[in-house]
């Protein structure tokens, strides 16, 4: 079935049991400095899952674009994407549990036609605040699902609030258990490396969750979680893994909405969608449909925020039709029609804004061209043995070459480059320029302004939530702060998933708004870190340190500045987390609007 009628299906489906169709969210939200991207079908559903009265009743039904940052650099393989269609249902106080899941277990097997074999459920196991979810397990049984298609999962796979799992929840936080349907491709063999058996949530591509029921049925208190008095309904299900299942092809890019802008880049590159070229086909499909989406909704390419955003995807694009040995301005002039044309026709995009797009997009490409160009020609008549992260800078600086790109074109030759190594660099020549044009700043940081006083103190907070989210083997490996953003490295050995990342930044903005004092003591650095205090890079403390305490949530040996209460703050929103290699990671983060 094609993408198109299973939306249109679902629409339908929907408003025959009496939800009311709401417009979709702009991909850039409006009026909400909080976040970068609609990133989920449920962010502007927010105010009214907390209670508030929605004007189109209490059963509301959409479709959603969506974009998330943090996948770009995962683009490449059978499944992953950047931007998505998210379908969603809500109850606002009035269906639960024995109306939704039939009806999406109908929708499924019956509109869908979707194999009941090949369709796996998952539960919440329970904990010590709630009971496992029995009442969801019994209508599935009811429904005719097997006992070996049932599946329990502790909090963090089958329990959403937006701190997480129950014991990470705020007083005041709403949340609930979750019911996910995954999809099976039984052709696609189990990879080991992720462990010893598959399941349903198990990475390794046999499974793909299709849908996810979330229901909010309680509010934390102290000591526990009590029902609340309307029980809400929040269901999300991905319209491109949707597909998937309903066209029976573990590879995204196999499926209606990406065929024809594959097919436009096969003609445009005279390269078939096969063996090497997949990758960079699959970057140049997934990135310019995003890109003109942000386009045609009036962004533009810049160096901050979304335009920032705008601009990698349009250079990543570039970098992967050069890979194809083809006209990068042609690739991207024919797909752009074939993309406006598919979304004018969904209603998400005006078939005007076509000219504007092939405007902004060309004059990006004939930027980048030549610095790609140039970059290129350096990197070809370097000998391999003397590219490092100087070489890297040196083409930053000289060429403003992206050390992104520098990268990607390097990994393909198997040369590594730290990224760390860079960093330091640029940050020695940053300094030197600030030294030599304004003398030294004094303290730990270059710009003690009001704004990086603030970030300061939102990334000691920052790594706090990342130890509760990840795991205490959490350890710091560098920090820069800058008047526009904060960057904290850190060591782990795997992605965080979307999930834990909107936990983490959960959890930080509930310290803010909690209003936690900020407290300085002078201390001797062996006592203090005894006690707890966490140092890094301690050689460079003297005996007697500054320590930092936030509440009793933060404890740290710092030289400051910091805000006297979090509430200064405002809020956080994470827009960025990358792999550096060798088990590290860099989180980027942005200061909102105040709570």
């Amino acid at each position: 079935m094609k993408a198109s009628e299973i939306r249109k299906k679902y629409l339908a489906f929907f408003i025959a049991r009496g939800h009311a169709v709401i417009p979709a969210a702009p991909i850039i939200p409006l009026d909400d400095p909080t976040t970068l991207f609609t990133s989920s079908g449920m962010q502007q559903m927010v105010p009214y899952l907390k209670g508030a009265k929605h004007s189109m009743g209490k059963r509301i039904v959409d479709s959603q674009p969506c974009f998330r940052a943090e996948d770009i650099e995962e683009v490449g393989d059978n499944r992953h994407t950047c931007m998505f269609e998210m379908l969603g249902n809500w109850s606002l106080g009035d269906y639960f549990k024995k109306e939704q899941l039939p009806w999406i277990w109908e929708f499924f097997t019956k509109e869908l036609s979707l194999p009941k074999d090949k369709l796996y459920i998952t539960l919440f196991e329970g904990n010590e605040f709630i009971t496992k979810d029995l009442e969801s397990y019994d209508i599935w049984k009811s429904l005719g699902v097997a006992d070996d298609h049932i599946v329990y999962y502790p909090g963090k796979k089958n329990w959403w609030s937006r701190a997480g799992t129950p014991d990470q929840m705020p007083v005041g936080e709403i949340g609930g258990p979750t019911s996910e349907i995954f999809y099976e491709f039984p052709e696609v063999k189990h990879d080991k490396k992720y462990g010893d058996k598959c399941h349903p949530n198990c990475d390794c591509g046999r499974f793909i969750e299709i849908g996810n029921s979330v229901f909010m049925a309680y509010e934390k208190i102290e000591g526990g979680l009590k029902s609340l008095p309307a029980q809400n309904v929040d269901f999300g299900g991905g319209l491109e893994r949707l597909a998937t299942a309903s066209q029976n092809t573990p590879d995204v890019f196999g499926i209606d909405i990406f065929a024809p802008i594959i097919r436009s880049i096969e003609v445009s590159s005279g390269k078939k969608y096969a063996g090497e070229f997949m990758a960079p086909m699959r970057v140049l499909a997934d990135h310019l449909r995003a890109s003109i989406f942000m386009i045609s909704q009036g962004l533009e390419p810049s160096n901050k925020l979304q335009g920032y955003i705008l601009r990698r995807l349009l250079r990543r694009a570039a970098v992967r039709a050069r890979r194809l040995d083809a006209d990068t301005g042609k690739i991207f002039a024919e797909c752009i029609p074939t993309i406006v044309a598919q979304y004018a026709q969904a209603g998400f995009i005006d078939s005007s804004v076509t000219p504007r797009v092939q405007e902004v997009v060309s004059l990006e490409l004939s930027k980048f061209n030549k610095a790609l160009d140039r970059g290129l020609k350096e990197i070809a008549k370097t000998d391999p043995k003397l590219i490092d992260a100087q070489f890297a800078f040196n083409l930053y600086q000289s060429l403003g070459f992206p050390f992104e790109i520098t990268r990607d074109l390097l990994a393909e030759q198997n040369i590594t480059l730290n990224q760390d190594e860079f960093d330091k660099i640029f940050a020695a020549h940053k300094q030197g320029s600030r030294t030599a044009s304004a003398g030294m700043f004094k303290g730990g940081l270059a710009d003690q302004s009001e704004i990086t006083t603030k970030y300061h103190t939102a990334t000691h907070l920052l790594h706090q939530a990342l130890r509760d989210v990840l795991g205490d083997e959490i350890s710091q490996e560098g920090s820069n702060i800058t008047s526009e953003r904060l960057r904290f490295d850190y060591a782990y050995s795997s992605k965080p998933t979307p999930t834990q990342l909107e936990e983490i930044e959960t959890i930080v903005n509930a310290k803010i708004t909690t209003d936690l004092p900020v407290t300085k003591s002078i201390e001797d650095k062996g006592e203090a870190i005894k006690s707890g205090a966490r140092a890094f890079f301690a050689e460079k403390y003297p005996d007697k340190v500054s320590v930092y305490t936030i509440g009793d949530y933060s404890r740290e040996l710092c030289g400051g500045p910091h805000v006297a209460r979090t509430k200064e703050i405002g809020q956080i929103k994470i827009f960025k987390d990358e792999a550096l290699g060798s088990g590290k990671r860099r989180i980027y983060a942005i200061l909102a609007a105040k709570s």
